[in-house]
């Protein structure tokens, strides 16, 4: 159970932790939305959308399991995302809206994914970054990386024909195809370990800021709900398309620290599969929905541009922390 950050998240914790009614936490959840002027980086509202979201995916320990469908727990959580879900709408810059074709939605996703050189966060990693700097990275990608592939993974019965079968080729890579110790997830846990780090899932949740848990909440909201299927789908095609670079980087940055290949194999693992993913995404995946289901076409484009922008911001905090010469985790773990 995490530490609470505001009003909410210690009314939730306690109804958790002794088993108690939620009824007020729905309009606990309404004072933290009213209280914030920015519910993407509000640490309260940001921890206690991931601690809702985890009851619908391992669990949270000590907390019955019958809570996932608590009618309390999800009005709660349903206003939450409704502020969520709004603040994303307002912020991300939805490109134009391509022919509703396989060709033309995977064109427009290779535009708003391009970019002009390397990620500035994976370049700074392979060219300046400190051991304790990388270590970082790894606890705030460990939030998301150790159940890696999970939140899209809701997607798969919510699509079907072409888009379904794109979507269960691209997360059995993700889930090693099988064999337990290729899943990616746990490729990622041996970098962690190499690095002295815990690969417990969720044994860093009280360290990392909002913006950080607002980049895993934002596909696990459009992986949840069906009207979000194009949403989810648009996430995992811009995810997979700006991964192999990155990761090129990431590798070179971590073999400059002199981690081995074991260490680095989570890296270097990306940068081939998701080369590969990256067309199967774009054009079966996301081009596929599009053409069985043209009315999806918005999503699709809101999702891959929600996914750029919010990971973008949390790479951004990442970057402006460490250029000031501080931490990029949260103040009280210093």
């Amino acid at each position: 159970m995490p530490a609470p950050r505001g009003p909410f998240t210690a009314a939730l914790v306690a109804c958790l932790a002794d088993g108690s009614g939620a009824a007020h936490l729905v309009e606990a959840a309404r004072r933290a939305v009213a209280a914030t002027d920015d519910v993407v980086r509000d640490e309260d509202v940001q921890l206690g959308l991931f601690v809702l979201y985890e009851l619908h995916h391992g669990g949270v320990a000590g907390v019955d399991d019958d809570r996932e469908w608590d009618v309390d727990l999800l009005g709660a959580r349903a206003v939450l995302e409704e502020a969520f879900e709004a603040a994303l709408r307002e912020r991300v810059t939805v490109p134009a809206r391509p022919e509703p074709t396989a060709e033309g939605v995977a064109a427009a996703l290779a535009e708003l994914t391009h970019e002009d050189g390397p990620p500035r966060l994976a370049a700074f990693v392979a060219r300046k970054a400190t051991l304790d700097q990388v270590r970082e990275l790894l606890v705030q990608r460990s939030i998301y990386t150790l159940k890696e592939a999970d939140p899209h993974s809701w997607g798969i019965p919510r699509l079907s024909g072409r888009a379904k079968a794109a979507l269960v080729e691209i997360q059995s890579d993700e889930y090693g195809a099988g064999r337990p110790q290729r899943m990616h997830s746990a490729i990622f846990a041996r970098t962690v370990r190499a690095a002295g780090l815990d690969d417990a899932y969720g044994a860093y949740l009280d360290d990392v800021p909002a913006v950080t848990l607002a980049s895993t909440n934002t596909m696990t909201m459009f992986g949840l709900h069906r009207r979000l299927r194009g949403a989810v789908v648009g996430h995992l095609a811009a995810f997979e398309m700006t991964s192999s670079i990155p990761n090129r980087f990431y590798g070179d940055g971590f073999r400059r620290l002199g981690f081995d290949e074991d260490a680095t194999w989570y890296f270097d693992e990306h940068v081939e599969a998701d080369a590969v993913h990256e067309q199967i995404a774009a054009r079966d995946l996301a081009g596929g929905l599009v053409e069985g289901d043209p009315a999806t076409l918005d999503d699709v484009l809101f999702g891959a541009a929600a996914c750029l922008a919010v990971d973008g911001w949390a790479g951004e905090h990442l970057l402006e922390a460490w250029t000031a010469g501080h931490s990029s985790l949260r103040e009280r773990t210093r």
